[in-house]
């Protein structure tokens, strides 16, 4: 293995050099060695400074302090993105680095860039692509550079660490944005609105002999139209182009019932990471994952070669992707459901030809007990079932628009963040809205700065509400409408209710002494006879309630008056129809 890596790296260097001498980078001096962020940024400044094709910028800031930085490749000198997009350019944006220890995009971007300055060979397919690098996403963790982090890599010989300054995983945050990192993604992604968006990685998991496989966004996610395209059109074509270079490539392989010989789950990308979020927006999300137990040279070059072949069919096909997208876009602006949680859909698997490793097991070492390993003498290429299809788990009927009290402040900025048009109430309203009432849930440990909320269950209140002046609304005839949708709809997987931003409202603020409400109490059983009747029958059913007084005391407490209506009600109101009477400033 470590005289194939030599071999393979001396070609692709003695290549490299004789097509760039001015422009190494450090990946090309000696095939172990990814770059450093202070090298990465320098070397596309100084890129920058040569060609005027080249445009980089800083954009925020991160939790390391440092900001971030864009470069952008465009033919025609032009950096307006409104103006690329007029004229009908399609916008690739490529993410390196949200795990800096997984560095091939990094070396293989600075590649790609010079290269698309330099190379005649690669004008043709700039014509209508333009394509912005952020060469170092997570530059905290890039500044966290060492040997060892990444136990199950093959090289190189030193990488960033996957959490950033905050120790918080970039590729959970787009949703949440409590990184600075994140909200300045946002603001590159609303600016460029990207087509295309390619996010870097590398792979953990099982053996086989792929370099490459590939995530991409979930089809059934991006709608009939686009997904359609992706799956049937798009897809196959860079896969055959990757074949025809000798990178075949697979679908990323993360979920298998015993190994991959018995089939692999496609991923449930929600909007938490970078393929789910660019779902929310109509973008074609690609998340390129190559294999950690290849040599990072191979590694480096199966990257660059994926990036230059979507390019290539990007150039191709960027009128009829850009109809697609913008066709997606309107279809959702009047869809009357929305999706808000999938899972796989096992009845119908697709079969794919897949090459792989005997997966096998003997006894551990360390353990004593029977450990898996995969037999490299003994490779298999079979057909196994892929579940890709996904099917909606939960749905639900789109209202006309959302009112949002202002005091949700951290929900009101990142739905403005990512492009949400909202209008501010002009006066206090009591519009007729559905209101949720937070049933059961769940709630997990420690995740990512939060305690996540999931299978939540909701009941529907149809009521009058006050609402003040200056709270927001937000209709659903609008391009965001999915990122909308998923966010304030609390039973959505990724919502902000599941985030943490409304919990204020599962906590009762007012009690009773039970002393006083005694007397309370019987008086109001004494008026209420059905309610008299439910007590003495939920006394009869339950022997431990029957022995609590609290117990007993706060189930009359909730039936009266006294008990606060607002406990566990969500606060964002669905406006079924009427919300064009509403008055706005």
């Amino acid at each position: 293995m470590r005289h194939l890596t030599v071999v393979f790296f001396t070609l692709l260097s003695c290549q490299m050099k004789a097509q760039t001498p001015d422009f190494q980078t450090p990946f090309e001096r000696n095939g172990q060695t990814t770059a450093t962020y202070a090298e990465a940024i320098g070397f596309y400044q100084k890129l920058d400074a040569a060609y005027p094709q080249l445009q980089v910028t800083e954009w925020g800031s991160t939790d390391a302090g440092f900001p971030l930085h864009v470069a952008v490749v465009s033919q025609s000198k032009n950096f307006d993105a409104a103006a690329l997009r007029s004229e009908g350019k399609l916008i690739l944006l490529i993410n390196n680095a949200i795990h800096p220890g997984e560095p091939e995009g990094v070396d293989a971007s600075m590649m790609l860039c010079r290269d698309l300055l330099q190379k005649p060979e690669f004008q043709p397919f700039l014509k209508n692509v333009v394509v912005a690098f952020i060469p170092f996403y997570n530059i905290g963790g890039g500044l966290n550079r060492g040997c060892c982090s990444r136990a199950n890599q093959n090289g190189p010989e030193e990488y960033g660490f996957r959490g950033n300054a905050k120790n918080l995983d970039l590729n959970r945050d787009f949703i949440k944005c409590d990184t600075k990192n994140a909200r300045t993604f946002v603001q590159v992604f609303q600016h460029w609105r990207p087509d295309v968006l390619v996010d870097n990685h590398t792979s953990n998991g099982a053996n086989y002999p792929y370099t490459m496989t590939m995530l991409t966004t979930q089809p059934d996610k991006l709608g009939t139209l686009l997904g359609s395209y992706l799956r049937r059109i798009l897809l196959p074509r860079l896969y055959n182009r990757m074949a025809s270079r000798g990178q075949e490539m697979c679908p990323y392989v993360n979920e298998f019932k015993d190994t991959p010989a018995d089939g692999i789950y496609g991923f449930n990308d929600t909007p938490r990471f970078s393929s789910g979020y660019a779902a929310l927006h109509h973008c074609i999300g690609f998340v390129p994952e190559t294999h950690m137990l290849k040599p990072f040279p191979q590694r480096v070059l199966a990257t660059y070669d994926f990036m230059d072949v979507l390019l290539r069919e990007l150039s191709t096909e960027h009128s009829r992707l850009r109809d697609v997208r913008q066709q997606a876009i309107a279809q959702s602006m009047t869809d009357t459901y929305v999706n808000l949680d999938w899972k796989p859909d096992e009845a119908r698997p697709d079969t794919i030809v897949f090459k792989g490793y005997e997966g096998k097991y003997k006894p551990s070492e360390v353990t004593g007990l029977d450990r898996l390993w995969y037999d490299r003498t003994a490779p298999y290429e079979k057909k196994i079932p892929y579940w890709s299809r996904f099917e909606p788990t939960a749905q639900v009927m789109k209202p006309a628009a959302y009112i949002i009290p202002q005091a949700y402040t951290e929900v009101i900025e990142r739905l403005q963040m990512n492009g949400v048009q909202l209008r501010r109430l002009s006066a206090d309203a009591e519009p007729e809205v559905e209101l949720y009432r937070i049933g059961k849930y769940e709630t997990r440990n420690a995740y990512e700065g939060h305690y996540l909320h999931h299978k939540v269950e909701v009941t529907t209140e149809v009521k009058r509400w006050r609402f003040h002046r200056g709270d927001y609304v937000a209709f659903t005839d609008q391009p965001a409408v999915r990122f909308l949708a998923e966010t304030l709809e609390p039973q959505a997987i990724d919502s902000y209710f599941a985030w943490n931003f409304f919990d204020g409202i599962l906590g009762q603020k007012e009690y009773f002494s039970p002393y006083v409400f005694e007397d309370i109490a019987a008086e109001f059983l004494k008026e209420n006879p059905e309610a008299k009747a439910e007590l003495e029958a939920k006394r009869q059913a339950d022997p431990e309630f029957a022995k609590s007084q609290w117990a007993q005391l706060f189930f009359v407490y909730q039936k009266t008056p006294y008990f606060e209506p607002t406990v566990n009600l969500y606060p964002v109101g669905r406006v079924m129809k009427g919300a064009e009477g509403l008055g706005f400033d």
